[in-house]
């Protein structure tokens, strides 16, 4: 286990790295062309950088980038 301080505009730069790294990992998921084996790994991906992306935003604030699993990843 790891840690570090972040001042409050670091906490904002993580958070908006993060959430574009998700919303690139959630467009790819969509793309047709993107093998099975590949979606795969990026979905292992984007659980890792959502569990990141937990630690610093409120609960209702994850919804939004929550990963569904039964779902077809068109949007």
């Amino acid at each position: 286990m790891l840690g570090f301080l972040l001042n409050s505009k670091e906490v904002i730069e993580v958070e908006y790295m993060l959430k574009r790294e998700m919303e690139e990992l959630l467009l790819d998921l969509s793309d047709p062309r993107i093998d099975e084996v590949v979606k795969k790994a990026m979905e292992e991906k984007y659980q890792i950088v959502y569990g990141i992306y937990k630690r610093f935003v409120p609960p209702n604030d994850r919804m939004k980038y929550m990963l569904q699993k039964n779902k077809k990843h068109t949007q």
